[in-house]
């Protein structure tokens, strides 16, 4: 085989590390911006603060929020009787304590002092001052590091015992015994297998005189599935009981913590600080920027002072001064694009300002990525992470994008309008006959909005709202 030597011209395109940063850069969000650049400045000796200081003085909101909607959310894991969490509103319950006079404000669960330890050591600490057996102690000491954070005992005896030595050869019963001793720890409710035995556990910690208690814990022990299915004719017929006392059971029973190991959970807040403020101004919706999460950045004169008077042995600095230039420049550059996609999102979203969620548009990346000239995928970079703060609240750059759906006279109307509409609907729906998915598409119909029954579920759903048959009252 003959060997040769050829020359071939082809086009490739290279990141260079200028834009690699100016990318990375782009798609960080004010926290974590201001976190790279206080590295980098550490790193530098060419780079320093305007002022010497960090701009960023803190968080301005809190997310998420009533006013910060996120899209692709995960909600915690639910046990068994899932629904029962909406039908009793325990889902909206605030960790902090209601204000209100009376001995039930004292049974509302409170956020514990997390400095004092998590679920397992609050229980270890009981156990320590309970007077057992050492197997009895390791064996509860078993059950504890079993328990979930809710204080939940998913795993059946069964198998905690087989993770047990073989030379103690213990049986579920043992366990069960064990378990029983454990139950009886504080918080009320903790060691349950499930919500039924966690609230029943709950209730039998009342004291005996505590009014309509025995029928409550019939409820929960027996009938709780009919509870969440609002089944409240059969459940007054089974437990012989009015109008009056089923109310009284059903706020017994409401007054319960379905977590109880929640409250010993470490508190997870995340915190964003707004990238833009939009304001009416004249009659126009005016976006700027935050002055307070842009950095003041310069190069420091002093180094920069002596790499001028020796060139010759300044190869290191001289490195850290364009590095110190491209951030500089990269940092302008990213809360530039930031503004001028804010703006025109704003633009297009003039009547969500003025009236609300039924009146958002329509709205796709590709539409902004046109105004102002950038591709889709900067777009994406720059409307992930980045907030917004508005006369209506503080909002994600990614909820005033939204599916179109088509009206009668031929036109579009945004799918966040659409939920904004359910909603209003179910908000001023009778409690005792709440209207039925297809129901709502009618209403829909007769506004000139083209839903099915069926876009109706899925928004709903999404929306966190249950069904018609879920959500009627007595």
């Amino acid at each position: 085989m003959k060997q040769s030597l050829q020359l071939k011209l082809h086009q490739q395109l290279t990141l260079t590390p200028q834009l690699q940063q100016s990318i990375r850069l782009l798609q960080l969000s004010t926290l974590e911006l201001s976190q790279e650049i206080s590295q980098m400045l550490q790193d530098n000796p060419m780079l320093e603060r305007l002022d010497g200081e960090d701009r960023f003085d803190g968080p301005v909101g809190d997310l998420p929020g009533e006013h910060a909607p996120a899209e692709g959310g995960t909600e915690e894991p639910r046990h068994d009787h899932d629904e029962i969490y909406t039908e009793m509103a325990w889902g909206d319950r605030s960790v902090a304590p209601a204000h209100g006079d009376g001995d039930d404000d004292e049974r509302d669960f409170q956020q514990a002092d997390t400095s004092q330890g998590n679920l397992h050591s609050h229980l270890t600490q009981q156990l320590s001052l309970t007077p057992v057996g050492e197997r009895d102690r390791q064996l509860m000491t078993l059950l504890i590091e079993a328990l979930d954070d809710d204080g939940y005992l998913s795993a059946p005896l069964d198998e905690l015992a087989q993770l047990l030595p073989e030379e103690m050869q213990v049986e579920p019963e043992e366990l069960g015994t064990a378990l029983k001793l454990l139950q009886s720890f504080e918080p009320a409710g903790v060691g349950a297998r499930d919500i039924a035995e966690c609230l029943w556990l709950q209730l039998q910690a009342l004291p005996e005189t505590t009014p309509w208690r025995e029928v409550a814990k019939t409820l929960v022990r027996h009938h709780l599935s009919l509870l969440a299915d609002r089944e409240y004719g059969k459940l007054k017929k089974l437990l012989d009981i009015d109008d009056l006392g089923f109310q009284r059971v059903r706020q017994l029973i409401t007054s319960l913590n379905p977590r109880p190991g929640s409250a010993y959970a470490p508190c997870d807040t995340r915190y964003v600080a707004p990238d833009v403020f939009v304001r009416k101004v004249k009659g126009l919706w005016i976006a700027s920027l935050n002055p307070d999460a842009v950095p003041k950045l310069r190069i420091n004169e002093m180094y920069a002072g002596i790499l001028r008077g020796n060139k010759d042995g300044g190869s290191s600095l001289g490195a850290q001064l364009q590095e110190a230039r491209w951030l500089i420049k990269n940092v302008q550059q990213r809360f530039d694009t930031i503004l001028r996609v804010a703006q025109a999102i704003v633009d297009r979203q003039r009547m969500f300002f003025e009236h609300g969620e039924v009146a958002m548009r329509p709205l796709t990346l590709k539409e902004i990525a046109e105004t102002v000239d950038l591709h889709e995928s900067t777009i994406s970079r720059v409307t992930t992470q980045k907030f917004m703060m508005t006369p209506r609240g503080l909002y994600e750059f990614k909820y005033f994008f939204g599916s179109s759906l088509a009206t009668d006279e031929g036109g579009a109307t945004s799918s966040t309008a659409i939920r904004a509409l359910i909603k209003q609907f179910i908000d001023a729906e009778p409690a005792s006959r709440p209207l039925s998915d297809s129901a709502i598409s009618g209403l829909l119909g007769k506004q000139g909005f083209v839903v099915a029954r069926r876009t109706v579920a899925k928004y709903r759903e999404q929306m966190n709202i249950p069904p018609a048959n879920q959500r009627k009252s007595i």
